[in-house]
């Protein structure tokens, strides 16, 4: 009876690793915290695995167009996704999240006003930290708002560029730099910096977070369905979730 019993525990067993899958997930650096949250209760609910894989919108876009393995695609603005269009599942690709754009300090520190005087006086004893301002969502972003605002060529020749939003989040959280470019959401993840001014959301095109599968595995879409059912998630995080 025992040695019955066993044998059907590891058949059980057997069946339940049979079923569990690995999804890898290519998304933009200032979705780290909170798509670490979402894959931990999809693990937990479902029983499969995620492999995360963080970095600039444009160098996952050139990866998934290298051919890397990626399931699902999560794009920091519409332009990297649609440069891996050809890649992606028909029906599967929408908006998922939204966010706002910041100039943040280390902490604690006063409001910076936007205005030439005020930021490069600042930026006296350091660079003005932000993503590559010709191909990261966020340095676009950033040098857009600026061309709004007529700041551009002012601050340019003081900026420092980072391989991703992230990296220009640690300059500013080190002390590296006295100010940065990020968003909201990045600086609410870091508690050693502080928001000093939040740009006008008319000043750059709209912050959108584009999803999409790279694949038809019945993974995949169980993890973009899970990605609809994680909007208090999200919200915590500082994003927007869209309609």
């Amino acid at each position: 009876m025992r040695a019955l019993l066993l044998s059907v525990l590891l058949i059980c067993l057997s069946a339940g690793l049979a079923t569990a899958e690995r999804i890898t997930v290519f998304a933009a650096s200032s979705l780290k915290t909170a798509l670490e949250d979402v894959a931990t209760s999809f693990e937990a609910e479902t029983g499969h695995e995620v492999t995360l894989s963080f970095a600039g919108s444009a160098a996952l876009a050139r990866q998934i167009l290298s051919g890397a393995p990626a399931d699902v695609f999560l794009s920091a603005n519409p332009g990297w996704m649609d440069a891996v269009e050809s890649d992606i599942r028909p029906g599967t690709r929408r908006d998922l999240l939204g966010n706002q754009l910041v100039l943040i300090a280390p902490a604690p520190a006063d409001p910076v006003p936007l205005t030439a005087d005020a930021i490069t006086a600042r930026l006296a004893d350091g660079p003005l930290a932000m993503a590559l301002v010709a191909a990261v969502p966020a340095g676009i972003y950033g040098k857009a708002a600026f061309e709004n605002l007529g700041l551009w060529d002012n601050v340019a020749p003081l900026v420092a560029q980072t391989d991703n939003v992230r990296a220009a989040l640690a300059l500013v959280a080190l002390g590296e730099a006295p100010l940065g470019v990020v968003y909201a959401t990045d600086a609410q993840a870091e508690p050693r910096v502080c928001v000093v001014a939040s740009f006008d959301p008319a000043s750059h095109p709209p912050i959108r977070y584009p999803v999409a599968a790279l694949t038809d595995r019945p993974v995949t879409q169980a993890f973009l369905t899970h990605l609809t059912t994680a909007a208090a998630t999200f919200e915590a995080h500082g994003f927007e979730v869209l309609p």
